[in-house]
């Protein structure tokens, strides 16, 4: 757990991790959107409008990854979206620098989670679902999909472990998320995370065609993804 902790948030021990700690990534994920949630309910209470607490919001999400997923989210816009090889584009994601698509993939995606926190009504148990299920479906990615690079890379620290044990804590967290997203939000927030699954489902199939498989970057741009779609599908007026 400890483990988990140190390689989703900035705060958990340096520890390596290994396969053992993907059985815990959707605890983790809870307790990041747990953070998050108060500190954009407590916002709520303290300011006037929705403004200040959308952003204090969005903030408190990128401190509690440490712009990880972010940046895997940069990478994968670099590496996915314009038209270059396998090779190529492996490349690029490894790349410490962040191009036009890259760029332009973050401040369209920030700017949609400022907006979508910005139009609901501020819920903690929301968000610590939506964020239990981004991490669980992380999971899912891993043992769905192949490793796409021949050698090296973030995600090796997690290859080579069992399936059973990552497979029923990924099994719980998708179940326990939703329940807690629906419990907060009702059916808008049902169709949330049904829009979250399915932005998960649509990124890992363009990875599996284009680069054969998914990388750290992949999975981080998951993450942010999945709870992309659910916060604004979740402030849809049905």
């Amino acid at each position: 757990m400890l483990a988990a902790l140190g390689f989703l948030t900035p705060f958990g021990p340096a520890r390596s991790p290994g396969p053992a700690a993907l059985r815990w990534f959707p605890l983790v994920g809870a307790v990041a959107g747990a953070v998050v949630g108060l500190i954009w309910w407590a916002a709520s209470e303290a300011w006037h409008g929705p403004l200040v607490p959308a952003a204090l919001a969005v903030a408190a999400d990128l401190l509690m990854t440490g712009m990880l997923h972010v940046d895997g989210l940069a990478d994968s816009a670099d590496g996915l979206l314009p038209h270059l090889s396998r090779e190529r584009r492996l490349e690029v994601m490894s790349a410490p620098d962040v191009g036009a698509f890259g760029l332009a993939a973050t401040v369209a995606v920030l700017l949609l989670r400022f907006a979508a926190f910005g139009s609901l009504r501020p819920d903690v148990a929301l968000v610590v679902g939506v964020w239990c299920v981004s991490r669980s479906l992380m999971v899912v990615a891993m043992l769905l999909l192949p490793y796409a690079r021949p050698t090296g890379g973030l995600a090796t620290a997690f290859l080579g472990g069992g399936v059973a044990a990552p497979a029923l804590a990924a099994s719980i967290g998708v179940a326990a998320g939703t329940s807690f997203a629906v419990w907060a939000g009702g059916a808008p927030a049902a169709a949330g995370v049904g829009a979250a699954v399915l932005a998960v489902a649509a990124l890992l199939w363009v990875a599996r065609r284009r680069l054969g498989g998914f990388t750290g970057d992949v999975l981080g741009a998951a993450v942010v993804v999945s709870e992309t779609a659910a916060l604004v599908v979740s402030g849809v007026r049905w």
